[in-house]
């Protein structure tokens, strides 16, 4: 795996300092063909493939986006917390804690008021344009 400072390392000692790619690679111990790659991408930084590994929430993931639908639909006195909401996971097998049923509200949340915000917007738009196109009649009438 190559750092950001790796490859900047490259980068100065190829383009700035004309060093040739076969000592490059033999002064920083890796292959030609990797500092051939990151000198010819355009990236000033290596991305990587996003890790996604199994938790032992994802049994009761959708067990419990369907529970934090509904109390969100309640009234605020009368919802669940969420260390209510984990002790019932904990009855129902779920050996994980708090904290990773915590982070999964977060996200939830996080997905539910993005969905908001984007139908809200196409919302607003559609009335702007309504609106703007009451105001050009009635701008004709008055001429």
């Amino acid at each position: 795996m190559i750092d950001v400072a790796l490859l900047g390392i490259i980068r100065r000692w190829h383009l700035r300092d004309q060093i040739p790619i076969r000592e490059i690679a033999r002064r920083l111990g890796i292959s030609r063909n990797t500092v051939r790659r990151y000198l010819r991408s355009e990236t000033t930084e290596p991305s990587y493939a996003e890790r996604r590994s199994a938790t032992g929430l994802d049994k009761y993931s959708v067990l419990l986006s369907s529970w934090l639908k509904v109390e969100a639909t309640r009234p605020r006195k009368q919802r669940r917390n969420l260390k209510q909401l984990h002790l019932e996971l904990k009855e129902l097998g779920y050996g994980g804690s708090y904290d990773r049923v915590a982070a999964f509200a977060r996200q939830w949340k996080a997905g539910q008021l993005e969905w908001v915000n984007s139908a809200s917007k196409r919302t607003v738009a559609v009335k702007s344009d309504c609106n703007q196109h009451v105001y050009m009649e009635s701008a004709r009438e008055r001429v």
